[in-house]
């Protein structure tokens, strides 16, 4: 049994035992990419290279253009450059939750195309199921499950949310049947909308069937310039020198190329823990079927989930914007936080006490104002890119993937058509205007969490459309 003291929760309504050392023997390391298993570094690009197609980024959003363009037009010659490692940022160091939904959920949707969303809503349910078909055609191991996701209720006025009145809706009782925990009020499942996955082991599958239909893969190749031919575009890297005739830029938060796109988004640093192994014991103590993923319904929420291995990993809550929108090695192990995420596991999870974390680690997330991706293109429609997805790239940067193709195809399809698509979300102002009001924004939303009010800066955001998320 491990020493413990205790500690005020945030909300300031209970006092929690949490365990003082369950920290102490944690790596910083994403729990993904700390896998024997991870492919060797590909070589940097080096030379005169000339393609069809170019791919900027070694995430999800590259990894299925490059993939998709093949796809979609057997004998098309694509190269994709990463400038660090195949999913070594925001694709290798999120929970795995693979979201249908391509607007950041039903509200958020709904306000802002209400003519379309109910297009949008089936077209992520097709990208999802699009998803799930690549990875059994090429028989890509990566603890794919689609068994949706329970959002619960831990504070009284978050009930009225989930819908009682509704088909589905499960009280206390119920919900702690599903998932057993003294903090839930109440629950609902999405059984259909979400499928948890190894984010890695799914990149590099990816990056291994498009390297078997002909992509060409460079890892350590930073994109450094970018310009016109007459023919095209050519993209200047430290050692080479590539002709593409079209070019999808798909660095997300890392977006330096096209100003538009850097003054959309802010980088937000998202933290995670991951325990040690559970028993069987444990697991049932709990009751958790492992193909359930969970969120709690508080503005600042948690995202949990059980890994392939039956580790619990337990992330968000605590979104960190550093001013200047400040990138750097520095931010990533950020004590208070982990404690905090540490504290909050204990009193959600009781029955665990003594359960020790083994991986601790954040990763930068491309936030934009409307909580979801922005899409479009530069050099006279010779480059695409899309950027924001504010914590849903997972699944969604495969519905990106085909926009951006059809864009620098110049195909008018559905998907182009769509308003989602053609608008842009208001940029975020300079500093220190974005510093003070993501702070105020933060504080705001953590009183509506406690009081279950909405302040009138919140209403003045939501009537023009903007907001701060993760």
């Amino acid at each position: 049994m491990t020493d413990t003291h205790v500690d005020d929760v945030v909300d300031g309504d209970r006092h929690t035992p949490w365990p003082a050392d369950s920290l102490d023997d944690s790596v910083l390391m994403p729990l993904w990419l700390d896998n024997p298993a991870r492919p060797v570094a590909r070589q940097e690009a080096s030379g005169a290279l000339d393609t069809d197609l170019l791919v900027v980024g070694g995430g999800f959003t590259g990894l299925w253009t490059a993939l998709r363009a093949v796809e979609r037009h057997p004998g098309r010659s694509v190269t994709l450059i990463e400038a660090d490692r195949i999913a070594e940022h925001a694709t290798g160091r999120n929970g795995g939750f693979c979201e249908a939904s391509l607007t950041h959920g039903e509200n958020n949707g709904r306000s802002r195309w209400p003519g379309e969303y109910d297009r949008l809503h089936a077209l992520g349910v097709e990208n999802l199921d699009g998803i799930e078909e690549t990875i059994e055609r090429h028989g890509i191991d990566c603890g794919f499950v689609r068994g949706g996701t329970l959002l619960v209720a831990t504070r009284p006025h978050e009930v009225a949310g989930l819908e009682p009145e509704q088909e589905g809706f499960l009280d206390a009782a119920s919900v702690r049947t599903v998932v057993d925990s003294p903090t839930y009020l109440a629950g609902r499942l999405h059984p259909d909308g979400c499928a948890l996955v190894d984010p890695a082991r799914l990149a590099w599958g990816l990056a291994q069937t498009a390297e078997r239909l002909g992509v060409r893969i460079f890892e350590g190749t930073r994109l450094d310039a970018l310009r016109r031919r007459d023919d095209g575009l050519e993209a200047t890297t430290g050692a080479a020198v590539i002709r593409a005739r079209r070019v999808v830029v798909a660095t997300n938060v890392f977006h330096d190329q096209f100003r538009r796109a850097k003054w959309s988004i802010v980088p937000v640093y998202d933290y995670v823990l991951a325990t040690e192994p559970l028993t069987e014991a444990q697991l049932r103590s709990i009751g958790w079927d492992p193909s359930i993923g969970i969120a709690d319904s508080g503005n600042q929420f948690h995202y949990y989930r059980v890994t392939p291995d039956r580790r619990i990993l337990w992330g968000g809550y605590d979104a960190i914007y550093h001013f200047g929108r400040s990138m750097a090695d520095e931010h990533d192990d950020r004590r208070a936080t982990f404690e905090t995420l540490a504290r909050n596991f204990a009193e959600t999870f009781p029955q665990l006490q003594g359960i020790r974390f083994t991986h601790r680690w954040s990763g930068v997330i491309d936030t934009s104002t409307r909580f979801c991706a922005m899409f479009g293109t530069a050099h006279r429609g010779r480059a695409a890119y899309a950027t924001g997805f504010t914590g849903l790239g997972v699944g969604a940067s495969r519905f990106a993937a085909d926009v951006m193709l059809d864009l620098v195809d110049g195909e008018s399809t559905e998907r182009t058509r769509l308003k989602m698509v053609r608008s842009k979300p208001l940029p975020f102002p300079p500093e220190p205007l974005a510093w003070l009001g993501i702070q105020v924004t933060r504080w705001a939303m953590a009183r509506e969490d406690a009081t279950g009010r909405r302040n009138l800066w919140l209403r003045i955001l939501d009537r023009l459309g903007l907001g701060f998320d993760s």
